[in-house]
């Protein structure tokens, strides 16, 4: 039977118009150390994405979006920071940043499986649910 492990995880904001400090959650990026695992998932909502910004260029966001996971994923098709080991990515990852694509507060939890969790907060944090 599988023990619990503890994980971080933060949410994956854009603000497209940092000035405004408006933002919308686009996905998540988890670290477990137990299970060697880091992961991101990331969901655009256009629709949600044009309300704030109609004018924003969905496929560059899309391509910029795309970097986390190749991050995670790490090796050489994701630069320099991609040689570097999970937890330096990690740490890169969630780093404070004042740009379009930006990560939240760092949060921890426990799970059995990173995965299934990376899909959960997926669900909670980032996925809109249409009105009963």
């Amino acid at each position: 039977m599988p023990t619990p492990s503890s994980f971080d995880y933060a949410i994956i904001r854009l603000v497209p118009r940092v000035e405004r400090e408006e933002f919308i959650n686009v996905g998540v990026v988890l670290f477990c150390v137990q299970h060697r695992f880091l992961g991101a998932r990331v969901e655009l909502d256009v629709a949600r994405l044009k309300a704030l910004s109609p004018d924003a260029d969905v496929e560059l966001l899309t391509g910029h979006l795309e970097s986390f996971r190749r991050v995670c994923v790490g090796g050489k098709d994701a630069g320099p920071i991609g040689r570097l080991p999970q937890k330096e990515r990690w740490h890169w990852l969630v780093a404070p940043r004042s740009t379009m694509l930006q990560t939240g507060p760092v949060h921890a939890g426990i799970c059995d499986d990173p995965d299934r969790a990376l899909e959960h907060l997926l669900d909670t944090m980032v996925r809109v649910k249409p009105a009963p």
